[in-house]
């Protein structure tokens, strides 16, 4: 019998979401291979999810991201109905294993289902600092286990977690299974949510400074295209007015540019013909997913040091990273960047953040967790897992 495992990613986004959705991303692009390899997977998403899986659980036809940008009382119950659904599922008593991607809730309540219910994988995507609560006080009960997105990122976690932990896994993209084929633009880019602590505003003085064309793409709150949010008028979000207060001033349309979300063939020409991907990153920043993105398009990344970047970036081989804050080094990095070779960053994505390693990776955290929760008879299908 195959292994079945319930990947639950959460009422936020849709798998694979339309653009912007870093989680969402990552588990469209683990899925398929974890199915190549015999897991049957039941995704618990929302219902315009399309990555192909044997059994869909959802409560919402489409993802409620934009409600994220509500007070806390007025959106706390998107996140529980859903892991309501998800528990109501995992009772049905035919899941082998939960693989877990709900910030903070879907943690507790998982491990709040008792000693009858299937072991749980939760990798942790965020900041660990947020929930310290949460964190330092958690108990998986010998049933439930984390795993982190980069090395750095556990270094980061209270003792209780820490002890909870089978590892960390790097994440991956699908374009490091396809080779770029779009044309050199020469300009620099920052591919992710504009939020402050991301540094668009960083990037953009640099970009001024450089006279270098700078692309900012990604969602500014819940608005996914400057349309959107010019027609909004006054909002209540961190990112919105972190966005019109600290990056809009220096956007002239001409040097900077914000082109909101993109996907798909425009995300590819945004980034592949860039000179240079900006990470002046302002936390520590736990998985890296454009990063990766950035060197599977052949793109060598400038950052600063900090988080995940320096086990993703071979400095002065697929970027350049510099002392956190120093906006000096960084816009000396671009012109050292440029020097690069491409196909270098490109062969490196391909050896180290394909799907397939990812897949291979999290199968074996799925034997470890099987093993911890004393569940040998499941250890055996995943043993025989391969390639299909």
């Amino acid at each position: 019998m195959a292994l079945t495992v319930l990947v639950n990613a959460g009422p936020w986004l849709a798998v694979p979401p339309p653009g912007y959705g870093g989680i969402e991303n990552v588990l469209a692009t683990l899925i398929p291979p974890l199915r190549a390899r015999g897991v049957r997977v039941v995704l618990a998403s929302v219902g315009d999810s399309e990555v192909e899986v044997d059994e869909r659980v959802a409560v919402f036809p489409a993802g409620r991201f934009a409600e994220l940008a509500r007070p806390y009382n007025q959106s706390m119950g998107i996140a529980a109905a859903h892991l309501h659904h998800v528990a109501c599922r995992v009772r049905r008593g035919d899941i082998d294993l939960v693989h877990d991607h709900q910030e903070a809730f879907g943690l507790t309540v998982l491990a709040a289902l008792g000693a009858d219910a299937p072991p749980v994988l939760h990798t942790l995507h965020w900041d660990l600092h947020k929930h310290p609560d949460l964190y330092g006080n958690v108990d998986g009960g010998g049933r439930v286990w984390v795993n982190g997105v980069s090395f750095h990122q556990l270094t980061t976690a209270p003792r209780p977690l820490r002890a909870m932990s089978v590892g960390h896994v790097h994440l991956a993209t699908p374009l490091a299974g396809r080779a770029p084929e779009v044309p050199y633009r020469g300009h620099l880019v920052v591919l992710g949510r504009i939020t402050r602590y991301k540094g668009q505003d960083v990037a953009a003085r640099v970009a001024h400074r450089l006279g270098r064309d700078l692309v900012l793409a990604g969602p500014v709150g819940p608005f996914h295209t400057p349309g959107a949010l010019a027609a909004a008028g006054p909002v209540d979000n961190a990112d919105v007015r972190y966005f019109r207060e600290e990056v809009a001033p220096l956007v002239d349309g001409r040097r900077v540019r914000w082109v909101g979300t993109v996907g798909g063939r425009e995300r590819d020409e945004v980034l592949g013909g860039a000179a240079a991907a900006l990470f002046p990153i302002d936390w520590e920043e736990p998985g890296g997913t454009a990063v990766v993105e950035s060197l599977a398009m052949g793109v060598p990344v400038v950052g600063f040091r900090r988080g995940c970047l320096p086990e993703l970036v071979e400095d002065g081989r697929t970027g350049v990273l510099v002392d956190p804050g120093d906006e000096d080094a960084l816009a000396d990095a671009v012109g050292r960047a440029e020097l690069l070779d491409r196909g270098h960053c490109r062969s490196e994505a391909v050896r180290r953040f394909t799907p397939a390693r990812m897949a291979d990776r999290y199968l074996r955290l799925y034997r470890e967790v099987l093993a911890r929760s004393a569940r040998s008879d499941r250890l055996r299908t995943v043993a025989g897992s391969s390639a299909g």
